[in-house]
């Protein structure tokens, strides 16, 4: 049966009048078909990067710097061995080989971390470990693998005199100071997404703190007398809310830091307390109660303490999305309100396309989309109502092409076909249907790791 005959919701609930969700001047219930461009556009158009804050480099990972990052210091700071060898004058052993090695005396070892007092003057050798600075009078490093070292250990012999078996450029094995990066030096710009790299990069800095936009704090609330929490009873009639950990598990993977908020019952006492424990919130999304066929308690506690619109968009699964300013308790600044579908794939396929980005940009990160990629269909994709369809697929490469095979029954309440996915095949609202070994573009959700991708 097609999707438009049951509201996108857990269950299908009587539609009321529209006059009676306009009469509070807020909200608008109508049959507004927007374009999936027109929702993002205002969407994000109530979205900036968020204030900073000073934190432990190990708490950033995700996070983007709020500042230029210029080095205090050379790095490394002292020129250094880039193996262990022994550091040498490359005049002499210019033109040593295995047959014709030249002995040289060694007068002691470096390790990293110290610095060697001797100097090495035409004649000796300083037996040197990776990282350790590069003593006095040494222009170069020989590998130990190029001496007669193990040869003179098996024979019992000390190690006061080596023989160099090779000949090397001046400055071979060596790091120069400041290799890596220069006092003063702009290392990484405002705006930079720390990852582990970026992590280490600040850590060798000596840095232990960094600034960054802070994490916004994202409020999560299901509604529906039909939803019970996991692990308790499941009653006749009830079905477990997936809805609140799925989302909060989406708003952590995109940076955010979840705030549940529980299930608001269908009554308005309820659902006003559960939104009075939103403060404090930069952006709130509830599930359910948003499409047509639901009861109007959403819209009217929505309408009432905010400027709160009721859309519906041209896309398949998540036709029915809320968007507007929630205000305060106490009538402090507005937070932004998205109201999700009900059916657990409608609000993670909404949140893919309108919270995630949302959450992105008050990071403060620049790129916002995933990844797209065109391949080979490899089953129908089916389009009835001249939505753009949102396929759920899994994504593999065969010699070279991207394959997307359709995870099987496409209904919106069919969480398990979203848990095989790694993408979605856009199926545009303009055809009607799309065959096997057609081409489509593709949204990678992840890059499964067990794929050949």
């Amino acid at each position: 049966m097609p999707e438009q005959h049951h509201p996108d919701r857990h269950r299908s609930r009587q539609a009321a009048p529209e006059s009676h969700g306009h009469e509070h001047g807020h909200s608008h219930v109508g049959e507004d078909l927007l374009t999936v461009e027109d929702a993002f556009a205002r969407i994000m158009a109530c979205f900036r990067p968020l204030d900073t804050e000073s934190k432990p480099l190990t708490e950033c990972l995700g996070q983007v710097l709020a500042e230029d990052v210029h080095s205090p210091l050379d790095l490394p700071s002292l020129a250094n061995s880039g193996m262990d060898g022994y550091a040498v004058q490359e005049a002499d052993i210019r033109g040593a080989t295995a047959e014709r090695p030249r002995d040289l005396n060694v007068i002691g070892v470096v390790a990293a971390g110290y610095v060697s007092s001797q100097t090495v003057a035409p004649g000796v050798a300083i037996r040197i470990m990776t990282g350790a600075p590069i003593p006095a009078g040494a222009d170069t490093v020989v590998p130990f693998e190029e001496t007669d070292e193990v040869q003179r250990r098996a024979q019992g012999l000390p190690l006061d005199r080596i023989g160099i078996r090779a000949g090397l450029r001046r400055g071979s094995n060596l790091r120069p100071a400041g290799e890596d990066v220069r006092r003063g030096q702009l290392v990484l710009e405002a705006g930079t997404v720390i990852r582990p790299a970026e992590v280490g990069v600040l850590a060798s800095l000596g840095l232990s703190t960094a600034r960054v936009i802070r994490r916004p704090v994202v409020s999560i609330l299901s509604t529906g007398d039909e939803l019970a929490p996991a692990g308790a009873p499941l009653n006749p009639g009830k079905i477990y809310d997936a809805n609140s950990a799925s989302v909060a598990a989406a708003v952590a993977a995109a940076g955010g830091q979840p705030r549940l908020l529980g299930i608001a019952q269908d009554n308005l006492e309820d659902l006003n307390r559960r939104l009075d424990h939103s403060a404090g919130s930069d952006l709130i999304i509830t599930s359910a109660g948003v499409s047509k066929g639901d009861y109007d308690i959403v819209k009217e506690v929505l309408s009432r303490r905010g400027d709160v619109n009721f859309w519906s968009v041209r896309m398949r699964p998540a036709k029915p999305l809320a968007f507007g300013m929630l205000r305060g308790p106490n009538g402090g600044p507005g937070t932004p309100l998205l109201g999700l579908p009900g059916n657990p794939v409608s609000a993670l396929v909404a949140f893919e396309m309108f919270a995630r980005p949302a959450i992105l940009t008050m990071l403060g990160r620049r790129r916002l989309a995933r990844p797209t990629v065109s391949g080979v269909l490899a089953g129908p994709i089916h389009n009835a109502d001249g939505r753009r369809v949102y396929a759920r697929v899994v994504v593999d490469r065969r010699q070279g092409t991207y394959f997307a095979t359709p995870t099987g029954p496409q209904g919106s309440n069919i969480l398990t076909s979203m848990s095989l996915a790694n993408g979605l095949a856009v199926c545009p609202a303009e055809i009607t249907a799309m065959k096997a070994g057609e081409t489509v573009q593709i949204v990678m959700l992840d890059w499964n790791e067990e794929v050949d991708l």
